[in-house]
């Protein structure tokens, strides 16, 4: 835009996106500076390479200033592999999503919009059941260039099923697409309501979609928000901790990722168009949270179901009450999401009497409970036994500091904690908050340095009971 002549001075300027037909139009903002206070004659001037066609429907002036509160987020929905019948409803409703929140949302499919000169018009790009290869080696580099100089992505769905060979995306998305099972019902169990996307959700929300499993797990690189109760549906492969909804900061830029959305359904329903906005609130900077892994304490027993644990062996423990509590016997209930290096394990137990049970470490996944004890440590819990073999020792390896035990240590009937970390080859035991227990193997074939945690449901006449089960992961020595 230039004022005087064709050549006079410059009051604005703006790319012009490739929208990828002469009848797809897009509005350009162009935000005008230095205009003079006389009437004066404006030109609008363009130009560009060979071939650069394009159709200028209507134009209009405005004299209200800029709104620099104001965000703009540019919708890719364009597809290399499977297509969504979904994607239509989705822009739609971010769309309109955007329009109650000052946030203009333009869509495209033509990928020849990401350049540098017009990405830098955007706030934000949502990657909307994106699929397959979708942008060339200068598109790629332009986007990159955009997150990495502050700008935000959001990836919605099949997102995650986009770009299988670019390290950068896959970073960004946070965990590629690894399969799905049929659409069904299931629930998702909301880890943090801190963030705009998960902040006005339950802790559990039961809803019907296609249920993605994906080939990694983010929660160390990224803020998981929501998983994905595997106790609730048929399908789900990552061992109890499936993570559905997550964010992070990368590479400078802002990133969530949400895998709901296959339904053309979802769009239409109140939390999940909330739980869209939320995300692309934050993807546009409108606001802020915080998207650092977490690396405190977290729950691994959600006092609902066996989410993330699995039974090996005779018995079975019951979710009663926020508690599991031991039937039977001996088998062992084994935290199988992952295999744990150095960590710190806190829980409440409680015995009804004189009961027997434990808690293994170290231990290498198996079906067989033997295997843990035959290949792990176990730290035991009974009230009645050689000193070797009682609450806190290391069972038939090392007994508990007896007096240091006995001051803090609370009757059947009544809750007790325990600690138990474990830092390379060394296991310390904490009860109560005192430090009961400090072993340290030398036996190769029971290394500590790697392996898994299980309780023990020890046989039919014990009667044991867990709770407010929870792990933090500590650097490895």
């Amino acid at each position: 835009m230039r004022s005087g002549s064709p050549t006079g001075k410059i009051l604005g300027s703006a790319p012009v996106p490739v929208t990828g037909s002469w009848d797809t139009f897009q509005d350009i903002d162009v935000p005008l500076r230095g205009a003079p206070k006389k009437a004066t004659e404006l030109f609008l001037v363009f130009k560009g390479g060979d071939g650069a066609l394009y159709d200028v429907d209507d134009f209009e002036l405005s004299n209200s200033p800029v709104d620099k509160t104001a965000k703009r987020v540019l919708v890719f929905s364009k597809t290399g592999g499977f297509r969504h019948d979904s994607i239509p409803e989705g822009v739609a409703a971010l769309k309109e999503l955007g329009k109650g929140s000052n946030i203009t949302v333009d869509s495209t499919e033509e990928a020849g919009q990401f350049t540098t000169s017009n990405l830098a018009r955007y706030d934000a790009v949502v990657f909307l059941s994106t699929t397959g290869d979708i942008l060339n080696a200068d598109q790629k580099k332009a986007f990159e260039n955009f997150v990495s100089t502050g700008g935000g992505y959001m990836g919605v769905h099949a997102a995650a099923d986009t770009e299988y060979d670019w390290e950068f995306y896959g970073g960004l998305v946070g965990a590629y697409f690894s399969s799905h099972p049929e659409i069904q019902p299931a629930t998702v169990r909301v880890e943090n309501h801190d963030h705009p996307a998960t902040a006005h959700l339950d802790e559990a929300w039961d809803r019907t979609d296609e249920w993605y499993n994906y080939r990694t797990n983010p929660r160390d690189k990224a803020q998981v928000l929501a998983t994905l109760d595997e106790t609730t549906y048929k399908g789900g492969t990552m061992k109890g901790d499936h993570p559905i909804a997550w964010c992070q900061t990368y590479q400078g830029g802002r990133s969530f990722y949400t895998g709901l959305g296959h339904t053309k359904e979802s769009y239409a329903e109140p939390e999940f168009r909330a739980h869209l906005l939320g995300g692309l609130r934050y993807a546009a900077g409108q606001v802020k949270a915080n998207c650092k892994p977490d690396t405190g304490y977290r729950s691994i027993f959600n006092g609902k179901t066996l989410e993330g644990w699995k039974q090996a062996g005779p018995g079975k423990f019951d979710v009663v009450d926020g508690e599991l509590r031991s039937e039977g016997g001996m088998g062992l209930l084994t935290y199988q999401a992952k295999e744990l290096k150095s960590y710190s394990l806190t829980l409440d137990w409680k015995m009804t009497g004189d009961d027997n049970s434990g808690v293994f470490v170290g231990f290498p996944e198996s079906d067989d409970p033997w295997s843990a004890v035959d290949n792990g440590y176990e730290v035991q819990i009974d009230a009645t036994d050689t000193a070797d073999r009682t609450t806190g020792a290391i069972y038939t390896f090392k007994s508990a500091d007896l007096k240091a035990r006995d001051r803090v240590l609370r009757p059947p009937g009544q809750w007790n904690s325990y600690e138990i970390k474990v830092k390379g080859e060394r296991l310390q035991v904490f009860l109560n908050g005192a430090k009961i227990n400090d072993f340290t193997n030398t036996d190769p074939a029971r290394s500590l340095k790697d392996g898994y945690i299980g309780l023990q449901n020890h046989g039919p006449d014990d009667h044991v009971s867990f709770r407010n089960i929870q792990l933090k992961e500590l650097p490895s020595t």
